[in-house]
């Protein structure tokens, strides 16, 4: 008898040990897959971001950070707006070889997060499919398939794993603790013809559905939004200004609990135009003015049947990782 339960006490070690590699290797496959991408298609630093970042909390140091660069003008709600250029520091041609699913690149400085923004035909896809398209639990960092590819929704939804190994999203845990948020207040997200940059205003866990997963809103609902990010957030944001016109990012992750997530959500503070790419930029704008003077055409005349109820979006189905 004690030989049988030798036995099978090593059979459940071996198992044990067994299983543990299998789990280490595929974490470390997907994250050599990432580092690999990020050294070949986004090492190409041209821009001081941390200077632009400082820049920016003051007003007048903004100015001059934007000062004497070349420039681009558009329209914007009717309003000329001036776009300072920017060099793009990630190579999005090559990507697109790799996947042509990639809309972007975030950097989050304060808590090094660097990878490819991806989005597919649902928010399933890319939970368990690497940027590379392998089979692994790390997925890939994506955005909400109901957002717009060019982040001018409202508010645009990115979602991650909770990796226990802190790769995808599983530093924006960090958040929580003291001094880490001082560190940089912003995140960025390269795209090809435009760069976008964030200034975060909120950190907070928040129900799996509600309005911080709709990426449209009606009447009052953007404003309810802005007032629950802000008095719900574990972050010193009194010295940040959000307003029903400014459109946001909402980063979210798992929490361990089936029914909450964590989430850091930042307003655009500065956009810019990558060097190269004025013509797309301007033509960007151009169709985001004929949008936008559609809906309030829409908005104008007398609705036919009751607006049909945003659906929010439950992630993961109770599958992320912690």
């Amino acid at each position: 008898m004690r030989i049988l339960l030798m036995l099978i006490a090593l059979g459940v070690f071996c198992y044990s040990g067994y299983m543990l590699y299998t789990f280490y290797m595929e974490y470390k496959r997907g994250s050599d897959e990432y580092d690999n991408l990020e050294s070949s298609y986004a090492s190409q630093e041209t821009e001081d971001l941390e200077a632009l970042e400082d820049a920016f909390e003051n007003e007048e140091a903004a100015a001059q950070a934007i000062e004497g660069r070349e420039v681009v003008n558009v329209v914007e709600k009717g309003e000329p707006v001036t776009l300072p250029v920017m060099n793009n520091p990630i190579d999005f041609d090559n990507l697109k070889a790799v996947n042509p699913d990639i809309k972007g690149w975030l950097k989050l400085s304060a808590v090094d997060i660097s990878y490819p923004l991806v989005q597919g035909e649902d928010n399933d896809y890319y939970l368990h499919k690497t940027f590379e398209g392998e089979d692994n639990i790390a997925g890939c960092l994506f955005i909400n398939y109901e957002n717009e590819p060019d982040f001018t929704d409202t508010n645009t939804v990115v979602y991650g794993h909770n990796m226990r190994n802190g790769s995808m999203f599983g530093k924006l845990k960090q958040f929580r603790e003291e001094g880490v948020f001082e560190k940089s207040k912003y995140f960025w997200i390269f795209t090809p013809d435009l760069i976008y940059q964030y200034r975060i205003f909120s950190g907070m866990e928040v129900a799996k559905t509600g309005l911080t997963y709709q990426t449209r809103f009606r009447d009052d609902e953007y404003k309810e939004f802005l007032k629950k990010a802000f008095e719900n957030s574990l972050l010193e944001n009194s010295d940040v200004t959000v307003t029903e016109e400014d459109r946001v990012v909402t980063l979210s992750t798992c929490t361990g609990d089936s029914e909450t997530r964590f989430v850091i959500i930042g307003k655009l503070s500065q956009v810019y135009v990558s060097k190269g790419h004025e013509k797309k930029a301007m033509k960007i704008y151009k169709r985001l003015e004929k949008k936008r003077k559609k809906e309030l055409k829409q908005q104008m005349e007398p609705e036919t049947e009751p607006p049909t109820e945003p659906q929010p979006v439950v992630y993961g189905q109770e599958i992320m990782l912690n």
